[in-house]
């Protein structure tokens, strides 16, 4: 490679960086993984050490790659969360304790002690203590100014509010969320039809980094302590005694810390990590080496970016060959159908794998996976099992091509897949794979407000096979539901009163219950105003649908698959035959003083709930929107209103009070 070859790579290279690390700090969705990002980092690294007058303090081998996101309070830190160098080969951890080494005897020290921690993969944060009481917590953002997530982190049960000791301290920790919990929260987001974390360690930065402590609060958050900062008061000889220290002042500090006497036992340490990696319950990407002596360390000093003295060894993604025994589908309780790969079982990185998602149709084909095929599987995050690549040159010609079925293998319902989209989704309203979720959309508040028939009581009649599809609601016996509680018989007369209640139901509360695609409770009443029956609906013509102002092609066409199953003109005449009611009780309303006008609603309103001031706005023809624009009309701001009342005042969009809205809708 030339001089310019070198200086157009490492322009490309720095390109390629800066917007990976955007993507995995800022955005916490990554595009590649850990290992190809690591690579790239040590090609420019490589490239900058052999060219020099090329280096640029803005590459990121020069700085840490987060920024502070937009809605949050910055703080800078008095003790730089700086990043660590990272390795990749036993070799490179000789050169760095010859680089310790060769720094003792220049200053007279005569022993070198390691400390060797777990390198755990989430997000880095400063805990600040005022005599002994948490204070304020922050990211680490790019290393000198973080974001200020105080009230995020008070939601973390394993953070003291209150330590052992009523002194001054700041600690640096890492904020994860264990490997069970991971599953956990990914197959709930992917029953709920919402888009999978990547890994664990964007899983918890997304989770701590969010605007809403509520939602916070509601994501498995740990922390582990790692680092003194700062403290006043005490003094300490070494790392080891600080971290025995944290552990007597009641935090939670990282579990795995290994003393080390000799550059053999730092080998050991990372030998014993690497194999315990599996058992752990949370994910690490590396093992972290530390010179234990507080006072060399501030002799060894530290660059922009990194310390002098500690370095990060990364263990490289193990993988295995397998065969591809076969491809089968599995239909989702949102009726999402996904291609599963059955593997010859295979040991990767401490369990044995025997099956994997293939995501989508356009994955097994980008891939080029076949039936039969030799392919390369690995751990992604070390949690969730992926195929990598197809060993091509092991194909003997025996191989079979996958195709995604056209109809449910469950039920027989049109399988269609939207422009736009990857999932392929079974469109049977009673298909028994989405009963579950269908009952449970069915009776929301939002659609039929079965108030008593929640998820709990859903799963016991569907286990005592007393509800078989969504019309047998209307047919449950008093003694039937009694018989699901103790003492039941209140409860019982209770959910019947509340099912009968149902039957009365306007029109549009039927259409969203009914869960059709793209449709949900806006676009429900215009089309119960417009068609006035659930007959009037059904037979209407796609091309009637899409010109209908605010409904559009891909909703009009969701309507019009629906409603032309089979299985949905069954359960319309079967919810008939029940005495539920079909047809629009919305009154004709010539009072459209707010249409054309699009509202924003922040804060805690007095006066309305949120939906009362919404179904206001939309009575007199006007619409609702989760965020300001220039489009935004008004903001109605309620007690507490935050960053939409900060985006609507720099956009000059009129923002209203709670008594401005009423006269205006009086």
């Amino acid at each position: 490679m030339n001089k310019k070859q070198a200086e157009l790579r490492i322009k490309e290279l720095r390109e390629k960086t800066e917007y990976y690390a955007k993507k995995y700090y800022d955005d916490d969705k990554p595009e590649i993984s850990d290992f190809e990002y690591d690579m790239l980092m040590v090609e420019l690294r490589n490239l900058e050490k052999e060219y020099p007058e090329f280096q640029s303090s803005e590459s990121l081998t020069q700085k840490v790659g987060g920024h502070v996101k937009e809605g949050f309070e910055k703080v800078t830190h008095e003790v730089p969360l700086q990043s660590l160098q990272d390795i990749f080969s036993l070799d490179e951890i000789d050169e760095f304790d010859n680089r310790i080494r060769k720094s003792a005897e220049e200053n007279g020290i005569n022993t070198i002690k390691y400390v060797v921690e777990t390198k755990i993969d989430g997000l880095s944060a400063a805990l600040e203590y005022k005599k002994g009481k948490f204070v304020r917590g922050a990211t680490r953002g790019n290393g000198l100014v973080g974001e200020d997530v105080t009230q995020n982190l008070k939601t973390v049960k394993t953070i003291p509010m209150e330590i052992n000791d009523k002194i001054d301290i700041t600690v640096r920790g890492e904020v994860f969320i264990s490997k069970d919990d991971f599953e956990k929260m990914n197959q709930e987001r992917e029953e709920n039809e919402e888009e999978l974390f990547a890994n664990a360690r964007n899983a918890a930065a997304g989770s701590l980094r969010q605007l809403d402590s509520k939602i916070t609060a509601t994501r498995p958050l740990d922390i582990y302590i790692f680092n003194v900062q700062k403290i006043e008061g005490k003094e300490f000889n070494s790392h080891f005694e600080e971290l025995e220290y944290l552990d007597k002042l009641g935090f939670n500090v990282n579990p795995v810390r290994i003393p080390c006497n000799n550059l053999k036992e730092v080998k050991e340490a990372i030998k014993k990590i690497g194999e315990m990696r599996e058992n752990l319950t949370y994910g690490i990407d590396g093992a972290v080496i530390k010179v234990d002596d507080l006072k060399f360390r501030e002799i060894l000093g530290t660059t922009v970016k990194t310390p002098r003295w500690a370095i990060a060894y990364k263990y490289p993604p193990e993988q295995k060959e397998t065969i591809v025994k076969d491809i089968i589908v599995q239909v989702g309780r949102t009726g999402v159908i996904t291609p599963m790969a059955i593997l010859e079982p295979v040991h990767v990185a401490g369990s044995t794998i025997s099956k994997t998602t293939l995501h989508n149709e356009d994955f097994v084909k980008e891939k080029g996976i076949k039936i039969g095929d030799t392919v390369i599987i690995q751990k992604a995050g070390d949690v969730i099992p992926e195929i990598v690549k197809v060993v091509e040159e092991k194909r003997t010609g025996k191989e079979k091509d996958f195709e995604m079925p056209r109809v449910c293998p469950v039920c027989g319902a049109e399988a269609v897949r939207e422009e736009g989209e990857a999932a392929v989704r079974c469109t049977g309203i009673e298909c028994p794979a989405k009963l579950f979720r269908n009952l449970v959309h069915f009776v929301s508040r939002e659609a039929m407000n079965i108030d008593g028939l929640g998820e709990n009581i859903i799963q016991q009649l569907l286990d005592r096979e007393l509800i078989h599809n969504i019309s047998d609601i209307y047919e449950l016996k008093f003694e039937e539901i009694a018989s699901l509680k103790k003492n039941g018989k209140k409860f019982a007369q209770n959910l019947i009163d509340s099912i009968n209640a149902s039957k009365e139901n306007d029109l549009y509360r039927l259409i969203t219950a009914l869960g059709i695609r793209h449709v949900g409770g806006k676009a429900s009443k215009l089309l119960a105003k417009k068609y006035k029956t659930i007959d009037n609906l059904m037979n209407a013509s796609y091309e009637e649908l899409s010109e209908i102002k605010d409904i559009g092609e891909v909703m009009a066409n969701s309507i019009r698959e629906f409603f032309v199953q089979d299985q949905t003109i069954d359960l319309i005449n079967k919810l008939k035959l029940a005495g539920v009611n079909t047809k629009s009780l919305q009154e004709e309303n010539t009072d459209n003083r707010f249409e054309g006008k699009t509202f924003v609603l922040t804060g805690s309103l007095e006066k309305y709930t949120r939906k009362e001031a919404e179904d206001i706005i939309e009575k007199f023809g006007g619409k609702t929107s989760s965020s300001v624009s220039k489009k935004t009309d008004y903001v109605l701001a309620g007690e507490d209103a935050g960053s939409k009342l900060t985006k609507a005042q720099s956009l000059g969009v009129t923002i209203i009070s709670e008594e401005e809205f009423e006269k205006m809708s009086h």
